[in-house]
């Protein structure tokens, strides 16, 4: 899974490294709880592509876990209407890469899963008969992570704002800028 969306990783060894792709689709709902589901729109995470900082792919959103770098060359990101797409040269050459690649060998790890702070104005939550639907149209983008899980648990539902659009309350905009990190 990738993202509540099924995933296909390419995974090819090359000269003593893994390379990886695959891609993290946009439009693809997913269902968060009670009611609340979230979707990104196409190029939500372009901001930090385009401006050329570094992104990391990590294993299960551990910084001390860092994969592959765009700053040391070894991610690619490219962020297009339909889908973040995911190019990334992974050396076994420390204990956590090792594991990384053993588990998504072993087919434990099946997804991917963004690390990313909403930019104000970036997301918007409408109501329907299904519930709630959050709508991420412009994310920072920090890392990818390979997870066994690419969902999200209660903690990270709990710090997301779900304040529909044009219900905002006076302190909203405080709130909005608090729940914005999710990781």
């Amino acid at each position: 899974m990738l993202y509540g969306a099924p995933t296909t990783f390419e995974i090819r060894t090359e000269g003593g490294s893994t390379r990886l792709s695959g891609a993290f689709p946009y439009g693809s709902e997913t269902t968060l709880g009670n009611g609340r589901r979230e979707r990104f729109a196409g190029r939500a995470f372009r901001a930090r592509i385009e401006a050329g900082e570094n992104i990391f792919l990590l294993a299960g959103h551990d910084p001390e876990k860092p994969l592959a770098s765009t700053e040391a060359g070894s991610l690619t990101l490219r962020d297009d209407d339909n889908a973040l797409h995911i190019e990334a040269r992974v050396a076994a050459t420390t204990s956590w890469a090792h594991d990384a690649l053993a588990a998504l060998a072993a087919g434990l790890t099946k997804g991917i899963s963004p690390g990313f702070r909403v930019s104000p104005g970036g997301d918007m939550v409408t109501r329907s008969a299904d519930g709630l639907l959050r709508t991420v149209t412009t994310a920072d983008l920090f890392e990818v992570s390979l997870v066994t899980r690419p969902a999200y648990d209660q903690a990270q539902i709990a710090a997301r704002s779900w304040t529909l659009a044009n219900e905002e309350a006076p302190d909203a905009g405080l709130r909005r800028v608090l729940s914005r990190w999710r990781a």
